[in-house]
């Protein structure tokens, strides 16, 4: 193993529940049908346009992710960056209404060899709600994975959006140790971050 994988081996997972008065067929389609993804995916100020969805083991998942609001853009051009690019993927696993897990290839950082990011979700069914458990797995360095969970925080303020608001907070289960409001290898719920409108 080399001394990256390595690195990348020891560092955290990031574990983030959500709980919506929801059924689970109704997360399902968020995250396995094209018109459910592209109505969430992507932090605010973000869309996606995708070009292939195929929930089952080995399909394709290809989208674009795209700056949509001016500041967004802007942000970008600063940082050196495009305001739009390819993202390519794969489903590894996939159990219908339960289970599924997605491999990100990681290739459009300058400077930095490609690689897979997976990401697992877990949907936790009872009777008038489900339990969303999305567990990340550590990107190439900490600072990027930390941007990258900021991301997906604020991303989740549209599924928030979607059910009216009804996502019942789930408590932490210990203080939050840095800056940025996150917990590693522990639940975060929309209190955990209130400035990324979880």
């Amino acid at each position: 193993m080399s001394d990256d994988k390595t690195a990348a081996a020891v560092r955290a997972r990031v574990v983030i529940e959500r709980t919506y008065n929801a059924q689970a067929e109704e997360l399902w389609d968020l995250w396995t049908t094209k018109k459910g993804f592209v109505s969430w995916w992507g932090p605010q100020g973000f869309r996606v346009e995708v070009h292939s969805l195929e929930a089952r083991v080995g399909g394709r998942l290809h989208y674009d992710m795209i700056a949509d609001t001016p500041e967004m853009v802007e942000a970008m051009r600063r940082m050196g960056r495009p305001p739009s690019h390819v993202t390519r993927a794969r489903f590894v696993e996939v159990k219908p209404h339960q289970h599924l897990a997605i491999a990100h290839v990681i290739d459009f950082l300058p400077g930095v060899e490609p690689y897979e990011s997976a990401m697992r979700v877990d949907l936790l069914a009872s009777r008038d709600h489900v339990r969303m458990v999305v567990t990340l797995e550590p990107m190439h360095d900490e600072d990027f994975t930390k941007m990258s969970t900021l991301g997906f925080l604020s991303q989740l303020s549209k599924l928030n959006k979607r059910f009216e608001r009804r996502a019942e907070a789930i408590e932490p289960t210990s203080p939050l140790p840095d800056k940025y409001g996150v917990s590693w290898q522990r639940r975060l719920c929309p209190s955990d971050l209130a400035s990324a409108a979880c």
